[in-house]
């Protein structure tokens, strides 16, 4: 199925595809992403994630980002206080990776997760409507280049995953930038969209 982003009931549309455990090709202030609700504890299980590495190939092992939508929603996950300019930057094209605190929401026990609160308005509401994080990862096959436009993305993955939205192509696009709290200091490990 594709919806465009601009569809009055685009929101609605995305979010029950994902609260279903679905996989959808979402745009965001970046570029396009691979898509599915994070599992939480005392939830249903849908292994989103499994079936998103399954798409991207390769026995894809890279974490996914997971989106909030809001920056204070970090503080579900981790024990870690975002320094004050830092939280500033977000919403943004900005991914923070942090320590996850002794007993998260999170159904799968990992020790850290790279979040990002984005830019998009239009996107936090799809997460919120989720009431869960959901996963964000570049729409290719592992190892290769990130697909910048709708009709490669199409050709490519339209087949394997249940919802592409179309917002035009994203030629250009700067991917988010990432900084990591992990051992208590802030390092860049990639100068993306955002000015750290």
């Amino acid at each position: 199925m594709i919806c465009r982003k601009s569809d009055r009931a685009s929101v609605e549309l995305v979010s029950s595809c994902l609260k279903r455990g679905g996989i959808a090709v979402l745009p965001t202030d970046t570029v396009y992403g691979l898509s599915g609700i994070v599992d939480l504890k005392d939830s249903v299980c849908f292994k989103t994630d499994q079936r998103i590495r399954t798409i991207k190939g390769r026995a894809e092992t890279k974490p996914f980002i997971q989106l909030i939508a809001s920056p204070q929603d970090i503080y579900a996950y981790t024990d870690v206080v975002l320094p004050p300019a830092l939280l500033a930057k977000w919403p943004g094209a900005l991914t923070v990776i942090v320590p996850v605190k002794a007993d998260p929401p999170l159904a799968e026990a990992v020790p850290s997760v790279a979040f990002r609160c984005p830019g998009d308005a239009w996107l936090r509401q799809i997460v919120a409507a989720c009431a869960a994080p959901i996963y964000s990862t570049s729409v290719n096959r592992s190892g290769s280049p990130v697909l910048d436009t709708m009709a490669a993305i199409r050709a490519e993955f339209g087949g394997e995953v249940d919802l592409l939205v179309d917002d035009g192509d994203k030629k250009g696009s700067l991917p988010s930038t990432i900084v990591s709290l992990l051992d208590g200091n802030l390092r860049v490990l990639r100068q993306g969209a955002v000015t750290v």
